[in-house]
């Protein structure tokens, strides 16, 4: 009988003890990949901010379609002013030794590194297919009307498939701090210089 005790509490205690271990272990999972998914996230909402400013720089508005970004990123051309000699040498300017000429580059080659995936641009990294949220508006900031952007992703999306629990505590936390659950990059209510709410 005492055995049969004995091999009953060890059990229990083994069951136990693996049961500390995974609420332990739970959130720091959690923590590790909503950093890893975070982090690639982040680096990707980046890319369209820059590619959302100079589509701007070209075009004087942002686009709310990624076949449009994508395609201008493609095939789009920056003019670029070089100029050869130097501007400030007065001499060199009375003389008319600086000339001045328009260039035309690639948008593509010019912003990213060669061989930028630019068609993933629109994915949501770990969500298998899901597009980025993109809009576009106008705001209005003193008497000047702003066009703005934002580019999102709700934490939902983002980290599906990770604890439900953490999950809702996780979103309690970033609407606390961020005002919004998930990540995104601009604003389509206030100018916010292109900001993404993680910095």
């Amino acid at each position: 009988m005492k055995t049969v005790v004995h091999v009953f509490l060890i059990a229990a205690i083994c069951v136990l003890a693996y049961f500390i271990i995974a609420s332990v272990n739970k959130p720091l999972q959690f923590n590790s990949e909503q950093k890893r998914r975070y982090d690639a996230t982040i680096e990707r909402l980046r890319d369209i901010r820059t590619a959302q400013v100079a589509f701007r720089a070209e075009h004087r508005r942002f686009t709310s379609c990624f076949d449009t970004l994508i395609d201008f990123l493609k095939t789009g051309e920056f003019t670029i002013l070089r100029v050869v000699g130097d501007v400030d040498d007065s001499a060199a300017v009375a003389a008319g030794l600086i000339s001045r000429d328009t260039i035309r580059v690639s948008v593509l080659d010019s912003l990213f590194r060669r061989g930028y995936p630019v068609d993933s641009l629109r994915f949501v990294p770990y969500a298998r297919g899901v597009e980025f949220s993109l809009g576009t508006a106008i705001v209005r900031a003193g008497n000047v009307d702003v066009p703005v952007f934002e580019a999102s992703v709700l934490n939902d999306v983002l980290l599906h498939g990770l604890d439900p629990q953490l999950l809702v505590n996780f979103n309690a936390d970033r609407r606390i701090r961020t005002g919004f659950a998930g990540l995104r990059v601009g604003s389509l209510t206030e100018t916010t210089n292109n900001a993404g709410n993680w910095e």
